[in-house]
């Protein structure tokens, strides 16, 4: 049977599903959406509840227990994290990749609903959840400035104009503000003022809240009108409250404007940013699990002349950062490889067959099925990213192979005397199961990355069936269109007097393949080296998999560097703001930073009141130093000040983390015991501080924070009639922003602020002027209580409700992972860490872990698919050895390459590893595919039959390895954004087959003769 024959015959019709499978795909490729990676990210969940004033401690007791009960008992849910600070409870919720978006969606918003009644019942609002994953990094930053208007004033306009409208954009997933600056009317008492009056806080607290009111009156309904009924029961400015009558002491009214300031200004006042130097307000615009990046940044970007032109001429718009830029540079970079990368194979095509018609033909395959696979790519659902044209072009080396083999059939027909039509006839029908053959083996080797299991087995699934299709659509080319080009083109080429240029191209083709004969002849005298050598590959192979470095991804150069601050944790929020500045002036001096935004204060992205964050974003030209020179640079630079210790980690298109650390990997120390961890935690920081290849190592256990604790004289407060109640309230009113009345607009609510003037809030002394309203009277707090001075955590952290501590660290450049994991533990271990505290790996680090046991079964899996696929194909037992046998020294060469440039075995090196065991084992396929043919057909000899086909083999096997070696070649050379995650895959191609090459050719054949040898002495046994 022949699949070519119908083909061949009718060339209108081949040429017209030629022309239809075109047009497809460039219409799809119209459509397709652009992204850095595919869209895979776990479902995740942030909830987020404030309680201003509340300590960690009343934080976690009051909010997040409560709510994580009921979380836990969620289905798919995998890991749950909280965070509990000051003011600040933040819950993330991490479900598996099988539990959509959706149905995570209804189950917090149920468990939200569930723990509603045990929830503190003056919580200014609900638990607040939002899909995105907080470890991920904003796709756009904006800085909202302003040179007259006050910033509070800028953030109402901003919300009601601005972020409702940027919200509503399909893909964002939360849109946070940072530097508070929300607008608010603050009331600040004087103490003593009040004391004098004989009135305590919670009399100021119950006057406004009487006072400001806007609630339901009712309606008249007569019998021909009705109306209805408004009382103006709401105060709405500064000047109103200042007129608000307190109290009436002897006829006299005394005014609040008596014994406090009211202010218009931000509702929290210990939170501050600043692009640059200059305060502003940032909006930090992330995007939803799965959603595209461009796609969202574009809308946002199509919605900022509008939104700039409806805001006054005092406020402005400014761009801090765009992740776009970066990807939209990668992604062109790529494209310019995949280019080149068409024109080398072609190139390498063109030298081998030495005429321009006949290179037409295989190359013409190279953009058909390129073409053709972007409709597929379209109708999956898949983007163009790094990965899906990294695909595409180490295809290139590949989807030729097929043509390359068949027009050197067809060719070597025609130089037996055939016509076109005829060799056209005989040599696809010769080749068609050889071709089938190629391709379903190599596509089978492709097979266990579709089951790789957890995000980055749904992160190469888009990697694996791109190549897979495109390596299909080449076989149907292949079968179809080149046979019948070779039948229509190739007519009168061997007829013709060939030019100088081709003469002497023929005759260094030639040269190689005289010298091969000798060589092979060689081998074949001294069967037994060449089979030691064999066996030598494959113990190296398994040295070299031990010894070499191992990781989980490469670190890219996003443009993006994200720091964290960190001052003494009992620094003031004024203190932390001076400190920060500085940090940001400096890092502005450098000469490859373009922008820099910065935040300090709590809130849900920021935990404590100590540390602070900040955005760099780098020049996007090529000129300037990479992001790993940059932080090196601003490190040492940093260092030298002792006023504020700075963290920094290159922001990654790939975020498999949940939570923001310090640094980039991570890891958790939990336990049952908080106490347990307070004395182990800096222990095992400070041990592993010392290990070689870790830099930044720093933990966010903080318990070293200061605490003013009240300890109330109960029989003292009996005695007076005061009530730990009225301590609370007091103290609360005096000291926690609390938020105490709203004012209701037709566009907003602001809220109304109790606080004491703010130098009566500097000291633990100024807790001296407080007043509890006891039933005799006014007490004084110090009457009642003692005041002390102690440590405290400033953030309590739970890991699926166990007390944690996570401690984050870099990797030095030139080490990897798998150097510095096996030292942690085993400090851990040597430290004598307690059994009951568990030490885990967390995020990146422990996807590293899981990759690391699964990466040899991977590989060993890969090569059981081929061997079960090649061995249905021959119907035998012994040929998929020898086929397979090609493997270890495709593995030496990507070893070498890998560990001669010190580079990591990574995930990037294990599918380029992959890959090669598809693309050597062909090179077995057409020698051993022949040799079998000939033995049947001819009735040569075992060593005639491989002698024949190794030489007959000898041309297409080196041009289909040099094609694919070419194709990887700008890979391996790649340069730009997103460098690190193709030229590992370039570079352990381009190894593995020179290594494979110089040594297949010559250890097939020896092989194949050794199992025949084999099988002969089996079957005498037998008989």
């Amino acid at each position: 049977m022949n699949i070519s024959r119908q083909f061949i015959l009718r060339p209108v019709a081949t040429i017209l599903l030629m022309v239809a499978i075109v047009i497809g795909g460039l219409l799809a490729y119209k459509q397709l959406s652009v992204s850095a990676l595919p869209q895979v990210d776990y479902p995740t969940i942030q909830v987020a509840t404030q309680y201003p004033g509340a300590g960690p401690e009343v934080m976690q007791a009051l909010v997040t227990s409560p709510l994580e009960k009921q979380f836990g008992k969620m289905a798919g849910l995998t890991v749950m994290r909280s965070s509990s600070s000051e003011g600040y409870s933040l819950i993330t919720l991490q479900f598996s990749l099988n539990i959509s978006m959706n149905v995570a969606e209804q189950q917090v918003q149920a468990a939200i609903n569930a723990a509603s009644n045990l929830l503190p019942s003056d919580l200014p609002s609900t638990p607040v959840y939002n899909k995105v994953n907080p470890a991920d990094t904003p796709v756009m930053t904006l800085a909202i400035l302003s040179h007259s208007l006050p910033l509070y004033e800028a953030r109402d306009i901003v919300e009601t104009r601005i972020a409702q409208k940027i919200a509503q954009v399909d893909g964002v997933g939360l849109l946070s503000i940072s530097g508070g600056q929300k607008p608010a009317i603050r009331v600040q008492v004087n103490p003593h003022q009040l004391n004098s009056a004989g009135l305590s806080l919670s009399d100021i607290y119950t006057s406004i809240t009487n006072n400001n009111v806007n609630s339901p009156t009712g309606n008249i309904d007569g019998e021909k009108r009705a109306t209805t009924i408004y009382a103006d029961g709401q105060l709405r400015t500064p000047e109103a409250y200042k007129e608000l009558i307190i109290h009436y002491n002897n006829g006299a009214a005394l005014k609040l404007k008596d014994i406090a300031q009211v202010v218009s200004d931000a509702e929290d006042i210990r939170q501050a940013a600043w692009y640059g130097t200059q305060p502003a307000l940032l909006l930090n615009i992330q995007r939803q699990p799965n959603a595209n990046v461009i796609e969202v940044v574009e809308q946002i970007q199509q919605l900022l002349p509008t939104l700039e032109a409806s805001l006054p001429d005092s406020i402005d718009i400014a761009v801090v950062s765009d992740r776009t830029v970066s990807v939209k540079q990668s992604i062109s970079h790529v494209q310019n490889e995949l280019i080149m990368a068409i024109g080398l194979v072609v190139l390498v095509t063109f030298v081998f067959l030495r005429s321009f018609t006949a290179t037409f033909i295989p190359s013409i395959v190279v953009p058909l099925s390129i073409i053709g696979t972007f409709g597929v790519m379209y109708f999956l659902g898949y983007s163009l990213n790094n990965l899906s044209l990294m695909a595409l072009t180490i295809a290139t080396g590949f989807v030729v192979d097929d043509a390359i083999v068949m027009i050197e059939n067809i060719a070597r027909h025609m130089e037996q005397g055939d016509s076109p039509l005829q060799a056209a006839l005989k040599g696809s029908q010769e080749i068609g199961f050889t071709l089938l053959s190629l391709t379903i083996s190599l596509i089978a080797v492709l097979i266990p990355l579709l089951f790789m299991g957890d995000v980055i087995g749904r992160l190469f699934q888009e990697f694996a069936v791109t190549l897979a299709v495109a390596i299909l659509i080449s076989l149907v080319i292949s079968l179809t269109l080149t046979p019948m080009l070779c039948a229509k083109l190739l007519k009168a080429e061997h007829h013709q007097q060939e030019k100088p240029w081709q003469q002497w191209l023929r005759r260094g083709v030639d040269k190689i393949f005289q010298v091969y004969e000798y060589a092979l002849n060689r081998v074949l005298q001294y069967q037994t080296v060449t089979l030691l050598v064999s066996l030598g590959t494959l113990l190296l192979t398994a040295v070299l998999y031990i010894v070499i470095d191992k990781g989980l991804f490469p670190t890219q150069d996003t443009g993006l560097i994200r720091i964290v601050t960190e001052a003494p944790q009992s620094a003031s929020f004024k203190s932390v703001a001076e400190r920060q500045l500085k940090i940001v002036e400096m890092i502005q001096e450098d000469p490859d930073v373009d922008t820099v935004s910065s935040f300090v204060g709590v809130d849900s992205t920021n935990a404590t009141l100590n540390t602070g964050r900040i955005l760099v974003q780098l020049h996007s030209d090529k000129a300037r130093d990479s992001a790993q020179v940059v932080m090196a640079r601003l490190q040492e630079k940093l260092s030298q000040q002792y006023e504020m210790q700075v963290f920094m980690q290159a922001v990654q298109d790939l975020t498999i983390d949940t939570q923001i650390s310090r640094t980039q990997y991570q890891m958790t120390l939990s336990a049952v015991d908080n106490q347990l961890l307070k004395e182990w935690v800096p222990i095992f920081v400070e041990k592993i501080q010392s290990l070689s290849g870790l830099w930044g190592v720093t933990d966010n256990f903080q318990v070293n924070g200061a605490q003013v604790t009240v300890t109330v004289n109960r029989e003292e407060a009996s005695r007076l009639g005061v009530s730990m109640s009225a301590v609370d309230d007091a103290l609360y009113n005096a000291f926690g922003q609390r938020l105490i009345s709203t004012i209701f607009t037709q566009s907003a609510q602001y809220r109304v602020i109790l606080e004491v003037e703010n130098h009566f809030s500097q000291s633990p002394d100024n807790l001296k002027d407080i007043y509890v309203k006891g039933t005799s009277g006014l007490v004084r707090l110090d009457q009642i209580a003692q005041i002390t001075l102690e440590n405290a955590q400033l953030e309590k952290q739970r890991i699926d409700q166990f007390p944690a501590a996570l401690v984050s660290f870099n990797l030095e450049e030139g080490y990897a992972l798998s150097e510095v994991v096996d030292e942690i533990f085993a400090t851990a271990k040597a430290i004598g860490l307690p059994a009951s505290i568990d030490l885990q790996l967390q995020g990146s680090a422990k996807a590293y872990e899981s990759s690391l046991s699964n990466t040899l079964w991977l590989l060993l899996a890969a090569v059981f698919t081929m061997y079960i696929v090649l061995g249905v194909l021959y119907e035998s037992y012994i040929h998929p050895i020898t086929i397979l046998s090609t493997l270890p020294s495709a593995t030496i060469g990507a070893f070498l390459a890998l560990m001669l440039t010190n580079q990591e075995l990574n995930m990037i090196g294990i599918i380029g590893i992959i890959l090669l065991i598809g693309i050597v084992k062909k090179n077995a396929i057409m020698m051993i595919d022949f040799a079998l043919h000939t033995e049947r057909e001819e009735g040569l000899s075992p060593r005639e039959a491989i002698h024949k086909a190794a030489l007959l083999r000898f041309r297409p096997i080196l041009m289909t390895t040099l094609a694919a070696l070419f194709g990887a070649i700008p890979l391996m050379l790649s340069s730009g954004l997103g460098a690190e995650l193709r030229s590992p895959l370039g570079l352990v191609l381009v190894g593995g087959l020179l290594c494979s090459q110089l040594l297949t050719v010559f250890t097939t054949p020896v092989i194949y003769l050794f199992f025949h040898r084999f099988q002969q002495v089996g079957r005498l046994k037998t008989e």
